[in-house]
């Protein structure tokens, strides 16, 4: 434990660095008011609140923050041991540091409500990368809901003081190794995505030494015997190369690269590589004026060592698609060993290490092309934003204007078009700004969209059109009854409810359905009625609609439901016969088997693995062995069985989905057949009829009906033929194709 006069006196220096007189005073009195209250508080890590708040505050001033963001750094620990001491804050240190630590206090909220979220997902790919996009909506979530973007970094300094805090007590245990990968999955990328690099290495380090604590000792261990031998031998490089450089007049900055724990650790398991296999384990950088500078140095490099040619990337002339620039190049050094070498220009550097160039870019997403466009190009400005406060840091010191400036901006770089909700049980939906409860049950899913009838918001009932704010959990209260049984309002389709275009649609696909059966209905009432009054009730609708010239019947009923199509034209077709085949075409129909599905025999399709069931084959896509088929419950006709591609089936599946029902083929009758619809489309010629007839008569297959029609020379014929499996229907329509004239030859 760290005295309170040792604290004091290295803390205080560090705490005001940066600052303008006033400033310091003030971050100086939040100090001494820390050192009052906190007293000998302990926090939840077991660390002393006054130690980890100045460790907060002092990695803040090591970040160059302004005064409030220090003050809230060393006053959030106290809200949170001790909540009556939030009143105190305003009045004390004014209304920003107020906010800010509000806003912290949000954030830990936060993760204590998603807590195990960033691992959920179950098993399997498809559940690793759900698992992935939740980790990625909790990083979104975590800076949208900061209004204020000086609440991120307070919340990043305070995971890697309580990081550093149990790397110093070494203590490793579950409650260490969970914080580690918290840390690691939603923290360290924000901090690479904010530019803050010194914080983001540290942070993966110290998370990587807790939940990999045996391969961090291995790596850490094999580059400190390798330190010394390895520095010596970058610095002699680097010399070296700056005094070839100096030869040919050239001006560049050369120094190594820093070597992190993680970053190895990673590319050795990404690239299935041993330490010593490692290019960059070795390796520095060169920075210079302009690009033709950069080619002039790659060749002074290549004179003095071996350069490797499959090492060798240009990524000045060929950006990568994030637009990074960069000369990589690999050589074999004196000792024969390999050795790394990175050339840029000083406006390449800045890109790479601010700008959408960034490691994250394509390290951890893997490629450059992603959704959410506009949300990295905000996230690439706050990058820019923060280097160029790190610039000009060390002349704001005085220059209030200049400091002001720096924290508006940084107070509006919220992700401002977007919100994260949570459901009750903590996953983390992102809705755009104006959402409502019924956007959010919509989202989870359209059937919980339909049947939404309320909601609460962090536990309180609330109207359906209230706005959504971040961080807050909605539950959606469901119609009772089975899915597909209720559905949603129109009055949703007015101003207010639906924020999403996606949930508008959702709603108005609801409306239109509706509407198309009950159009359908009344089409369907409306010509059969006409069919009474004709006497024509046995008519084949199937016929009559092509015949009208529409593919399936039900576009007849739609047509003539939106009186779109006259009752008349049906009557024409009732009594016209049109152009009649040739009377030696005529084909001798054979009665209907007794073994026919149709005559009552034994279907044996077999619902939910049982045969006590009433079942009948679909008039309209009259299934038959070894089609895939399923079944839909009728109101009160029992099982309809329909081919698992009728589209009649998917329709009415789509408007009651808890209806359907699982059937399989079971065991029929040795001789049983089923009826099946045959089309034909050929060029229309004497004897074609009888040609075709043949054809069925030399393939046993028993035809109980036939339409034909002729015009422009075309005749379209339709068979009803009995088939014992569509093995035997496949045949036929096979020789049928080969007949001269026809065109086409399908199952209808």
């Amino acid at each position: 434990m760290v005295s309170i006069a040792a604290l004091n006196s290295a803390t205080t220096e560090q705490l005001v660095q940066g600052l303008g007189e006033a400033d310091s005073a003030r971050v100086l009195a939040a100090f001494d008011y820390a050192t009052e209250v906190y007293g000998k508080r302990i926090g939840d890590s077991g660390q002393a609140a006054l130690e980890f708040s100045a460790g907060v505050a002092n990695t803040l001033a090591f970040l160059r923050s302004d005064a409030e963001t220090r003050i809230a750094g060393l006053m959030f620990e106290l809200t949170l041991l001790d909540p009556a001491h939030a009143a105190s804050i305003a009045p004390r240190f004014g209304q920003q540091v107020c906010d800010l630590v509000t806003g912290v206090r949000q954030l830990i909220r936060l993760r204590a409500l998603t807590q195990g979220q960033q691992g959920a997902g179950g098993r399997g790919k498809n559940a690793a990368l759900l698992a992935v996009a939740q980790v990625e909506t909790l990083r979104k979530m975590l800076l949208a809901m900061a209004t204020d973007m000086r609440v991120v970094l307070v919340r990043l300094a305070s995971c890697v003081t309580t990081l550093r805090y149990y790397a110093d007590i070494k203590q490793f245990d579950d409650v260490t190794r969970a914080y580690g990968k918290e840390t690691l999955d939603l923290y360290a990328p924000l901090a690479n995505r904010l530019g803050i690099w010194q914080l983001k290495w540290e942070l993966e380090d110290l998370s990587f030494r807790f939940i990999e604590p045996d391969a961090y000792k291995r790596i850490a261990k094999m580059l400190e015997e390798k330190r010394m031998m390895r520095e010596g031998f970058v610095s002699s490089a680097i010399l070296r190369l700056q005094t070839e450089l100096a030869g040919a007049g050239i001006q560049a900055e050369v120094f190594g690269r820093p070597k992190h724990i993680y970053s190895i650790w990673n590319k050795m398991r990404g690239k299935e590589l041993d330490f010593t296999e490692l290019y960059d384990v070795r390796a520095f950088r060169v920075i210079v004026a302009d690009v033709k500078t950069c080619y002039t140095v790659l060749g002074v490099v290549h004179n003095i060592w071996t350069p490797i040619p499959k090492e060798f990337d240009d990524y000045i002339s060929r950006p990568k698609p994030n637009g990074y620039q960069s000369l990589h190049t690999v050589v074999t050094a004196d000792d024969g060993r390999p050795l790394e070498v990175q050339i840029r220009t000083n406006e390449m550097h800045s890109f790479a290490e601010y700008g959408v160039a960034a490691h994250w870019r394509y390290k951890e997403e893997g490629g450059s092309n992603f959704a959410g466009q506009k949300y990295d190009e905000k996230i690439a400005w706050l990058r820019q934003l923060l280097a160029w406060k790190s610039d000009v840091a060390d002349a704001v010191v005085g220059q209030e204007d200049i400091q002001r400036e720096w924290v508006e901006k940084l107070k509006s770089a919220t992700l401002d078009d977007r919100i994260f909700v949570l459901t009750p049980q903590a996953r983390v939906l992102e809705l755009p700004v104006g959402a409502t409860p019924i956007d959010f049950a919509y989202h989870l899913h359209s059937d919980v969209g339909h049947r939404c009838r309320g909601a609460r918001v962090d536990g309180v009932m609330v109207p359906l059109n209230t706005q959504l704010k971040n961080g807050q959990t909605c539950e959606i209260i469901t119609a009772k009854g089975a899915p597909g049984s209720a559905g949603p309002s129109r009055d949703w389709l007015g101003a207010g409810y639906c924020a999403s275009s996606r949930t508008r649609s959702k709603v108005r696909a609801w409306f239109h359905a509706i509407d198309m059966q009950e159009t359908l209905a009344h089409g369907r009432a409306l010509v059969e009625k006409s069919l009474q009054r004709e006497g024509k009730t046995a008519v084949n609708l199937e016929a009559l609609a092509q015949k009208l010239g529409f593919a399936k019947v039900d576009e007849l009923f739609l047509s003539v439901g939106k009186e779109e199509f006259s009752l008349r034209h049906v009557e024409q077709a009732l009594h016209d016969t049109g152009e009649a085949a040739e009377p030696e075409d005529a084909v001798v129909l054979g009665k209907s088997r007794a073994s026919s599905v149709e005559q009552g025999a034994k279907s044996g399709v077999l619902v939910v693995g049982t045969e006590g069931l009433m079942t009948a084959l679909a008039k309209c896509c009259k299934p038959a062995p070894p089609d895939g088929i399923v079944g839909f419950v009728t109101r009160g006709k029992g099982v309809s069985i329909h081919r698992a591609t009728c589209k009649n089936f998917a329709e009415m599946r789509a408007q009651a989905p808890e209806r359907v029902i699982v059937t399989e083929w079971g065991s029929a009758g040795r001789d049983t057949v089923y009826p099946v619809d045959i089309f034909v489309l050929a060029g229309d010629r004497q004897g074609l009829l009888r040609d075709i007839s043949e054809i069925f008569s030399r393939e046993k297959i028993n035809v109980i009906g036939v339409n034909t029609q002729s015009a422009k020379g075309q005749a379209r014929m339709t068979f009803t033929a009995e088939i014992g499996s569509t093995a035997q229907l496949q045949k036929a329509l096979t020789v049928i194709r080969d007949v001269s004239g026809v065109l086409e030859a399908r199952r209808n």
